[in-house]
Formats: C-alpha cells, sequence, structure tokens
C-alpha cells in the first residue's frame, strides 16, 4: 500500500489552489524548489505526471485532478482526527442518535438527557433523538442505523445487549362523570365493556392491551384511534371512550381535562422501559456514556 505524505499533499494542493508554485510556497512558507522536490518524488511514487507548466503558471494533469480531490478528502478527515482527539482534553466529544418510543420520550428520557447535558464534560456531545414505534427502534438499533434506543421492555429485542432503565405504571383514564370514575382501583377486564380510546396498532402497548383482552375472552372495541397521548386524553375529556394510559402522563392532564386517573389490578400494568444496543464494544465514548448515565437511573 502506498504510503502518502500529509504534507505532500498540502503542498500539492496549495500549488492546485494558487497554479503556482512561488505563491504556494509564500503562503507554506517554504523554498519553490522544495516544494518542486516533493511532487516529483509524488510523481515517482505513483508512476505519472501529476502537474504540467502553462504560460500562467501549473495546472494539474488528470491525474492530478483525481489525486487532487482525494488529497482534500484526506486533509480534511486528518484535521477532523486531530480536532475530535484534541477535544478529549475538553471531555468526551461526539454525536449520539437515540431512538425512543413515545411514552419513554413523553415521560421521563427528556429530563434525564436534559440534566445528561447539563453537565460540563459532556458539554461536546450532540444528541439527537427520534420517536419511533418500539419494534422499529429496536430493528434501527440493531441495523446501525441509532446507537441507542429507549423502549418499554416487553418486546423482541431481537438480540440486542440492554439494560434497565426506569419504571412506570399504567393506569385506566375515564372522564369525571364515567360511571367507573368513583373507582379506586379496577381490573382490565371491567374496562371492556366500555369504548376505549386507543394509540396506533404498530405500539407496544396496543399489542399487549390486545393479548390481555384474549386471555379475557373478550375483545377491545375501539371508539377512536389516535396518534399521540394527548389526543388520546382529549378524547377521553370529551366523553367519548375510555383509555389505558400511563400514569405519570394521565396525571399531567388531570385536572387541566377533568378526567380520573385509576389504578389497574392487573400485573401488566407495571412497566419496565430497557435501554437496547449493539453491545458496549459497539459504542462509541460519548454512546457509552449516555448509557451509563441512563441506567443509573433505572430506580430513580
Amino acid at each position: 500500500m502506498l504510503d502518502l505524505d500529509l504534507k505532500s499533499l498540502r503542498l500539492l494542493v496549495a500549488v492546485c489552489d494558487h497554479s503556482n508554485i512561488k505563491l504556494a510556497a509564500e503562503q507554506e512558507h517554504i523554498e519553490p524548489s522544495a516544494i518542486s522536490k516533493r511532487i516529483a518524488q509524488l510523481e515517482a511514487s505513483l508512476g505519472t505526471k501529476l502537474l504540467v507548466r502553462n504560460r500562467r503558471g501549473v495546472e494539474p494533469t488528470a491525474a492530478g485532478l483525481a489525486l487532487l480531490e482525494h488529497a482534500r478528502n484526506i486533509l480534511f478527515s486528518a484535521e477532523r482526527i486531530q480536532s475530535d482527539v484534541a477535544s478529549f482534553n475538553r471531555g468526551i466529544k461526539g454525536q449520539v442518535k437515540l431512538v425512543a418510543s413515545a411514552s419513554a420520550i413523553a415521560e421521563s428520557l427528556l429530563d434525564d438527557i436534559a440534566e445528561f447535558m447539563r453537565d460540563p464534560s459532556n458539554q461536546n456531545i450532540q444528541i439527537d433523538i427520534e420517536e419511533r414505534f418500539s419494534r422499529d427502534l429496536v430493528r434501527l438499533v440493531a441495523d446501525g442505523g441509532a446507537s441507542i434506543g429507549v423502549c418499554w421492555d416487553n418486546v423482541d429485542f431481537q438480540g440486542l445487549e440492554r439494560r434497565p432503565y426506569r419504571r412506570d405504571d399504567l393506569a385506566l383514564v375515564v372522564h369525571q362523570d364515567h360511571p367507573l370514575a368513583t373507582c379506586d382501583s379496577v381490573s382490565f377486564e371491567q374496562t371492556l365493556k366500555y369504548e376505549h380510546v386507543g394509540l396506533p396498532p404498530a405500539t407496544a402497548v396496543h399489542t399487549m392491551l390486545g393479548r390481555a383482552a384474549s386471555r379475557t375472552g373478550h375483545a377491545i372495541r375501539y371508539r377512536a384511534i389516535v396518534s399521540n397521548f394527548d389526543a388520546e386524553l382529549r378524547v377521553v375529556a370529551a366523553g367519548l371512550g375510555i383509555s389505558i394510559t400511563p400514569r405519570q402522563i394521565a396525571k399531567r392532564y388531570e385536572k387541566l381535562y377533568g378526567i380520573r386517573v385509576i389504578s389497574l389490578s392487573d400485573a401488566f400494568s407495571d412497566r419496565r422501559f430497557a435501554i437496547c444496543f449493539r453491545g458496549r464494544d459497539s459504542l462509541q465514548p460519548a454512546a457509552l456514556r449516555l448509557v451509563d448515565f441512563l441506567g443509573a437511573r433505572a430506580d430513580a
């Protein structure tokens, strides 16, 4: 494999930018003869002519143009390497793509990430957050499209490594005048005589509730399917149906919308979120630091 000298590549770029060896030498603080010698060595190593002289100075040959394009990319990468490595003196630097379910984003995840980013040692870490359905985000992480995923742990993780994250619990949400509004706790089966409002079929909670209903020998009757929790609770507040919603989200709207949040007695209502990733060895330092930070909130 050919060893390319970065300084020689930089001098070649300078000569091509100025179309003049003398001007390039002034810019690089080097003698013109030294530049000519470097380029001659490059031509000898590559076995082809890189520059030709003309009345205005010099210009690259076809081979020179090809090398010039690569030289610019190599020099850019070298500068990035130097910058990225030097940044470790100021703390870890990097960009992390994180995908998460709607429940995780709507509950504690954004607050936890904000706390992570307020740490001065993380000031050079950029985090991109994208909402995805649980099954889609698992596939995205597995395919390398994202570094980290956060979702309910009741999904097929397709062999991904995972760590426990925070807990929440599902609750029944009804209009304040609904027949169940006076209850302190109900079973999921008790709710099946009423029309529900739910999230799309691709969500993990929709699938889980469908299976839970099947075990009772009944089916869920949906009055409406909506795209997010805010819309779901607005429909409940309008008295058009009831919903099974994460308690932490529903409690924020309880007084505003005049709704009641009621405990579910079923074991499945207690949920654990998980952080998933391809493996610790595959994570860049910034992503690994974020995984460890979120994992430490498992019992928070």
